[in-house]
């Protein structure tokens, strides 16, 4: 389960970071509206979920100008920035976790960008979602799959072997294959009434740093380092183990090698039939 409370500290502390730090997440944005800007002449309401520093927001409104935009965020830091730096008189913003607050009205896009990892009940806020749409409307969003950080994870398993580490301990929360993601956009097609067209990409982007420690303190500074409930039990020791192992097994060209395993999915409403009930 993801600490939102840790969540919300972790994003507001790093506020002023984020932009510096997120290359990837700014290229998960751009393919998210290279994708979906071509729908502009029927897209007039528009909730964007983890609207962070404002970098997909502003896309937005050079791509739909006209539309109606309502951007949501967890972290009051990044609510306050964003608000500061985007005057437009069509953007209005929420402070709140769009897992627990109650939206009224019906959107014609729904879109977020490197957020739904840190939903804890994601296939219920899905539902949530796509009730909030309009006939012909699109829930678009990317997240993180399965691999991401990939290399980190094995330089524990590999520390956990050598310094024989019996309690638990991961670098991150676990991430969805893109068979699992799937599977929960389809359970939602079955069971809830619902008529979606379910698309699914899967891509990879890889960062290369001097040395892992340079990749960690990356992590940290857009505050996405892990925020899961309870507490790893890790040494100094044990993180200077994962660290050389790091610098040594996942060199490429004189740099450490980060892998981003990326998921796009796109969904679009055809039909409620819990609106004719």
């Amino acid at each position: 389960m993801i600490d939102k409370e840790k969540l919300k500290r972790r994003f507001s502390r790093n506020v002023k970071n984020y932009n510096k730090y997120a290359n990837v997440q700014k290229k998960m944005g751009d393919n998210l509206i290279n994708h979906i800007k071509n729908d502009n002449l029927h897209i007039k309401k528009i909730l964007e979920i983890g609207c962070g520093t404002g970098y997909l927001t502003k896309k937005l409104i050079n791509n739909f100008s006209s539309a109606q935009i309502t951007a949501v965020d967890i972290a009051p830091g990044m609510i306050e920035y964003v608000k500061s730096n985007i005057k437009y008189n069509n953007v209005s913003f929420i402070c709140g976790d769009i897992e627990e607050i109650d939206l009224s009205g019906k959107y014609d896009l729904i879109i977020s960008n490197a957020t739904f990892q840190w939903f804890n009940y994601l296939e219920k806020t899905i539902d949530k979602l796509i009730g909030l749409l309009n006939i012909n409307g699109i829930l678009c969003f990317s997240t993180f799959g399965k691999y991401t950080f990939k290399e980190l994870g094995e330089a524990f398993n590999k520390a956990k072997n050598i310094l024989k580490v019996s309690e638990k301990v991961s670098p991150s929360q676990s991430f969805y294959s893109s068979k699992e993601l799937f599977d929960i956009c389809n359970n939602i097609n079955r069971n809830n009434l619902k008529d979606i067209e379910i698309d699914l990409l899967e891509t990879y982007e890889y960062e290369y740093f001097n040395c892992c420690t340079d990749f960690l303190y990356s992590v940290k500074k857009i505050g996405a380092n892990n925020s899961q409930r309870g507490r790893n039990i890790t040494t100094p020791d044990f993180i200077k183990k994962v660290i050389d192992i790091y610098d040594r097994d996942y060199q490429k060209n004189g740099k450490v090698v980060a892998t981003y395993h990326i998921l796009y999915v796109y969904i679009k409403l055809i039909h409620d039939y819990k609106a004719n009930i």
